[in-house]
């Protein structure tokens, strides 16, 4: 960004001569009096000149200090209160410099009552009723997604209670096995009660206990030979360990936040996943509206402050990615907030660590997500046509890219996209021979041959914009292709990364010209060409891994090397299938019986290349 000299009105001068130096929150100010950013800090005086020196390399502040006809400052007695006073100015006034998150309202939780026969339901708002609450959970999917799990484990009651007690026979929930029909004695109380009390252990964090339990009632079932109820009790088993794998991840700590932050083609998210007993319970993403040329670190200190400052609830620990300059000062406002030590911490290692790890690939999912909707993927072809100067808007695109290691299994992958964003049916994978490993210029050269030679045989029609992952040399390649078929090469457009490799600094290189296309990192056409080029490029990274499994995997239900006939029953008892322990994870396999970590590694390594 080019440096810009800062005008100062006489207004301005004078109120930057009689700034105070404690801590305080200033307020910047239009013309019409509008708020335009609301800031906080330690010693006013410096703070509030900084904006104002004779250059700025920020484009943000470079922006909003051309608009600034005012200031407006309020003095504090510590920077503490200065932090909680500014967090509570945004969310009334939601000035446009500042970044914006939307406030989060009350989270569902899952209710057991009290009752002689316990009631097992979604609960949103306060708590009156007796019983016990878990939670909360990131959205009301998630609650009924457990509930269901639940009702095909445990198979309690759902029912109101005016209609459990009105009941003279079972109702549907029974003859679909999702209920035990306790309202007509179909149950003792005493077996109701086992389920109720697995319930409990199961969201109280003792997952491991309540499936133990299980495990000795399907090997009593077989001895005594009761099939049906073994089968049920290893579907129940089953069922346990898939929540756990999907939903939850055990750990020692009890409550806790892991917040991740992800930013990808203009969009940004914020994800907090939610570990409540020991287990992540699910997590909640968020999308604020960032200025341009807005830091990311700056976005996750917004968030800390908005977010734990409001009527969140708030764990003992929160776990980051890193650490940000009010992070300290933000940890105290919070701990004051809420009369109790609120510790935000960075982990390096260990449990915290793989839950931090998690909420990042979520954080990326939701981000991946967001680019998807169908709105977002139209204004965005709609920018692409005036950045591009086309003739009409692109309504089908096609990005390739390449992936091999060491120039064995190389795969050239095509992705499509249309007015609705990624069609995926449309996907296609080329697997490249007969070529010299590692060259990439004669992959993509025969993967486009390839491709539009197929789709001219066929009589398809070709599509407005054909984009390659690479530089001048890859275009070359495009263009000799498209010359050989005689395909209009006006419809090429090469991508590259910027001299540092930094996203948003992408050489566009179109055929016969010699200087590369530059748009503005803030540009919704730059940000569907790097989404287009992300998916070529996740896509042909995945097919590539799956080749590479392909050549090395035999079969996954062979024997596993180091696993003899009793460590493979373990297995088999502890998972309830060979699925399951394929979908496991290392550690997960590590908790069967007889199973160390480095046999667990051996297995995870085996089955899945």
């Amino acid at each position: 960004m080019p440096e810009a000299k800062i005008e100062l009105s006489e207004n301005i001068k004078k109120i930057l001569q009689h700034l105070s130096t404690k801590p305080g929150v200033y307020r910047m100010l239009d013309v019409n009096g509008d708020i335009l950013y609301v800031g906080k800090a330690k010693n006013l005086s410096n703070r509030v000149k900084s904006y104002f020196v004779k250059t700025h390399t920020s484009g943000k502040t470079q922006l909003m200090v051309s608009y600034v006809e005012d200031i407006s400052t309020t003095v504090c007695e510590t920077e503490t209160e200065a932090l909680i006073l500014e967090n509570n100015l945004i969310k009334k006034h939601r000035p446009r410099f500042n970044v914006l998150f939307r406030d989060d309202k009350s989270y569902p939780y899952i209710f057991l009552s009290s009752d002689k026969y316990p009631k097992l339901v979604y609960h949103r708002g306060a708590k009156k009723q007796k019983g016990d609450y878990f939670g909360p959970f990131p959205s009301s999917t998630a609650v009924r997604q457990s509930l269901s799990l639940m009702q095909k484990t445990f198979r309690v009651r759902q029912c109101e209670d005016s209609y459990f007690a009105n009941r003279s026979r079972p109702c549907l929930q029974y003859q679909i096995k999702r209920c035990t029909a306790p309202c007509v004695g179909h149950i003792s109380e005493k077996d109701y009660a086992e389920d109720i009390q697995s319930i409990k252990h199961f969201y109280q964090g003792r997952s491991e206990s309540v499936i133990q339990k299980v495990q000795v009632k399907m090997e009593q079932a077989s001895e005594e030979l009761k099939f049906e109820d073994a089968a049920r009790y290893r579907d129940q088993i089953k069922n346990l360990r898939h929540v756990i794998q999907k939903q939850a991840i055990s750990g020692n700590d009890s409550d806790l936040d892991a917040v991740a932050i992800e930013y990808a083609s203009g969009v940004a998210c914020v994800l907090v996943l939610f570990i409540r007993q020991g287990q992540v319970v699910g997590n909640k993403s968020f999308f604020p509206k960032v200025p341009k040329h807005t830091e990311l670190n700056e976005v996750l200190e917004t968030f800390l402050r908005q977010y734990y400052l409001s009527d969140a609830e708030v764990p003992r620990k929160v776990l980051l990615q890193k650490s940000t300059a009010d992070l300290i000062l933000i940890a105290e406002a919070v701990s004051s907030a809420q009369q109790r030590k609120v510790e935000f911490k960075i982990p390096v290692r260990g449990q915290q660590k793989e839950w931090l790890d998690f909420a990042q690939k979520n954080a990326i999912h939701s981000v991946r997500s967001k680019l998807n909707q169908k709105t977002n993927v139209f204004e965005r072809l709609s920018a692409l046509q005036d950045a591009l100067e086309l003739d009409h808007m692109p309504k089908h695109l096609e990005c390739f890219d390449i992936s091999h290691t060491q120039g064995n299994q190389t795969v050239a992958s095509c992705v499509v996209f249309d007015e609705q964003g990624p069609k995926k049916a449309d996907y296609r994978i080329f697997n490249i021979s007969g070529i010299t490993k590692g060259d990439d210029y004669a992959a993509m050269k025969q993967a486009l041959s390839r491709r539009y030679k197929r789709l001219l045989d066929d009589k398809k029609p070709l599509p407005d914009l054909v984009i390659v992952d690479g530089g001048k040399g890859q275009l070359t390649q495009a263009e000799e292709v498209f010359l050989e078929l005689g395909v209009d090469t006006s419809i090429l457009l090469g991508v590259s990364k910027g001299s540092d490799r930094k996203a948003g600094m992408e050489q566009l290189w179109f055929v016969g010209e010699h200087r590369p296309k530059i748009l503005d990192e803030s540009s919704k056409a730059l940000h569907i060409i790097q989404h287009i080029r992300d998916e070529a490029h996740r896509f042909a990274i995945t097919k590539h891994r799956q080749q590479r499994k392909k050549s090395a995997t035999k079969s996954l239900l062979e024997e596993i090397p180091g696993v003899g006939a009793k460590r493979r029953q373990n297995l088999l008892k502890h998972f309830g299938g060979w699925q399951e322990i394929e979908k496991a994870s290392v550690k997960d396999i590590g908790k069967a019986p007889g199973i160390s970590l480095s046999i667990a590694q051996k297995i995870y390594d085996y089955l899945h290349g």
